[in-house]
């Protein structure tokens, strides 16, 4: 049975900023200037992304919607904190008789982060226009919990220390 090693050996996955693995796999060649960032991004760019059950993915934005499609392992929960202090849920894995998706769209500017709902979960993502670093924002767990107390329990599983 393959499991985490495996990915993150067979795959070169690499530690990422927010947590868990990554290794990009594409990045288009042509670029353009989106209205809404003003700065010079690929068109679209794509990564493997896994993160263990001991490891989380904290909560973070970025300018861009974000597509994930699911590979191996336990379904990945993935939490949005919307504006209205409504928290989303969505799992994205390969059951869907347990409210599961294989794929799922997180919306530009969203604040979310993710686990895994067992041993570890392997996804792809892909971000249009394509990621940049200037457009990730990692946030500070004391910050969320000042904006979403309502949602103490995953901001303090979620949250990062800054």
């Amino acid at each position: 049975m393959k499991d985490a090693n495996y990915w993150v050996n067979q795959l070169h996955l690499l530690p990422h900023p927010e947590g868990g693995f990554y290794k990009e796999m594409f990045r288009s060649e042509k670029n353009f200037v989106p209205s809404e960032i003003n700065a010079s991004r690929n068109y679209i760019t794509s990564i493997y992304f896994l993160i263990e059950a001991e490891n989380v993915s904290h909560f973070h934005s970025i300018q861009q919607d974000e597509l994930w499609y699911y590979h191996d392992g336990a379904a990945l929960i993935v939490y949005i904190l919307n504006e209205n202090g409504k928290l989303e849920e969505i799992k994205i894995g390969p059951n869907p008789e347990n409210g599961e998706v294989l794929q799922a769209v997180v919306p530009a500017n969203k604040i979310f982060g993710s686990l895994s709902s067992g041993a570890f979960s392997l996804v792809s993502c892909v971000v249009a226009p394509g990621f940049d670093f200037a457009d990730f924002k990692l946030y500070p767990k004391k910050e969320l919990l000042e904006r979403f107390p309502q949602h103490k329990t995953i901001i303090e599983k979620l949250g990062m220390e800054m």
